[in-house]
C-alpha cells in the first residue's frame, strides 16, 4: 500500500519563476515591463512629432485653392485634389530643377567618395611626417562655417572659369564634404586588420588590388554612409548654389527653383507644398537603400578593435 503524498505547494509557471514572477524583478540585462512601456510610448510620441509636419504639408498640397490655414487636421482634407501636383510637374520647370540637383549631388557624392576613400587609406595605413598635423587640419576645417567660404570659393571659380557650371558646384561641395568623410573612413579602416591585405599581397595582388578587392568590400557600410553624407550635403544647399549659378535659369537647383513659388505679396502654398513632397522622394529612397548600413557604418569606426 503506497504512502500518501503530501500536498505540494502550487508552483508558478516556469517562465514566471525564471523571471522572478509575472511582474517581479526581470533577469539581469533585461528591461522591466514598465521601462519597455515607457520606451515604446516615447518612441510613438517622437514618431508622431516627426510625421506631423509631413502630414500637414501633404494636407496643404491636397487642399483646393491656395489655403494655408485650416482648422481641420484631417490627413485627407475635404475636397482634396491633386491639381497642385499636376501643376508643378507639368507646368513648372520642377523636373529640370530636380535633374540639375541630381547631377550635382551625385557628382559630389561620387567625387567626394573617391577622394575620401583614397585619402583615408593613406592616413590609416601609412606612417609619414605630418600625418597627425594633416588629420588635425582636416578636423579643424569642420569648425569653419560654410558661409565664410563663399567669397574665396567664388573668387577661385571666377579665376578658373567655373561659374555657372555643374563642375563648379561639384568642386565647391566636394571641398567642404571631403574632410569629414576622410575622418569617417579613416576610423573604419583602422578596424580592418591589415593582415588581410598582407595576405592578399602574398597571393600576388598589388597594393592597389588589395585595397580594391579586400579593404573596400569590407568597408561597404562606411562607404555607404560617406556617400549618403556627401549626397545630403549637396542636395539641399542654397547659398553656394545661389552665388555660383548666378542668373542661369537652366542650371537652377531645386532650393533655388522653389523660391519662384514665393512672390513679393503672395506665396503659392499649394504648389510649394506639392513640390516639397516630390522633392523628398529621392532622399527617402536613398535612406531606404542605405538604412541597413547606417548603424554599422557610424559605430564600427568609432573603436579600434
Amino acid at each position: 500500500m503506497s504512502a500518501a503524498v503530501p500536498n505540494a505547494a502550487p508552483t508558478a509557471p516556469a517562465s514566471a519563476s525564471r523571471r522572478g514572477g509575472l511582474f517581479g524583478r526581470p533577469r539581469r540585462g533585461e528591461d522591466g515591463p514598465l521601462k519597455r512601456t515607457l520606451v515604446h510610448l516615447a518612441l510613438i510620441f517622437a514618431s508622431i512629432l516627426a510625421v506631423f509636419p509631413v502630414v500637414r504639408v501633404l494636407g496643404v498640397a491636397l487642399r483646393p485653392g491656395n489655403r494655408l490655414m485650416d482648422p481641420n487636421f484631417s490627413i485627407i482634407p475635404e475636397g482634396a485634389t491633386i491639381v497642385a501636383f499636376q501643376h508643378v510637374l507639368f507646368e513648372t520647370p520642377l523636373i529640370q530643377w530636380l535633374f540639375n540637383s541630381l547631377i550635382i549631388t551625385l557628382g559630389t557624392a561620387t567625387v567626394g567618395l573617391i577622394f575620401a576613400a583614397t585619402s583615408a587609406y593613406a592616413f590609416s595605413r601609412y606612417k609619414f611626417r605630418g600625418r597627425g598635423l594633416g588629420l588635425t587640419f582636416l578636423f579643424a576645417t569642420q569648425m569653419i562655417p560654410g558661409i565664410m567660404l563663399l567669397v574665396p570659393i567664388y573668387l577661385l571659380a571666377v579665376q578658373f572659369d567655373l561659374v555657372s557650371t555643374y563642375r563648379g558646384l561639384v568642386i565647391a561641395y566636394s571641398v567642404t564634404a571631403i574632410p569629414f568623410s576622410v575622418w569617417i573612413l579613416k576610423g573604419y579602416y583602422d578596424t580592418v586588420p591589415i593582415d588581410l591585405e598582407e595576405a592578399a599581397r602574398i597571393d600576388g595582388c598589388t597594393e592597389f588590388q588589395a585595397f580594391r578587392k579586400v579593404l573596400l568590400p569590407l568597408s561597404l557600410p562606411a562607404l555607404a554612409i560617406v556617400f549618403l553624407f556627401n549626397f545630403l550635403a549637396a542636395w539641399g544647399e542654397y547659398f553656394t548654389a545661389s552665388v555660383l549659378i548666378g542668373s542661369r535659369e537652366d542650371l537652377l537647383t531645386w532650393p533655388l527653383g522653389i523660391q519662384r513659388f514665393q512672390a513679393q505679396f503672395q506665396t503659392q502654398w499649394a504648389d510649394l507644398s506639392a513640390a516639397s513632397i516630390i522633392i523628398s522622394i529621392p532622399v527617402v529612397i536613398m535612406f531606404i537603400y542605405t538604412s541597413k548600413y547606417l548603424v554599422s557604418g557610424l559605430t564600427l569606426g568609432g573603436v579600434k578593435g
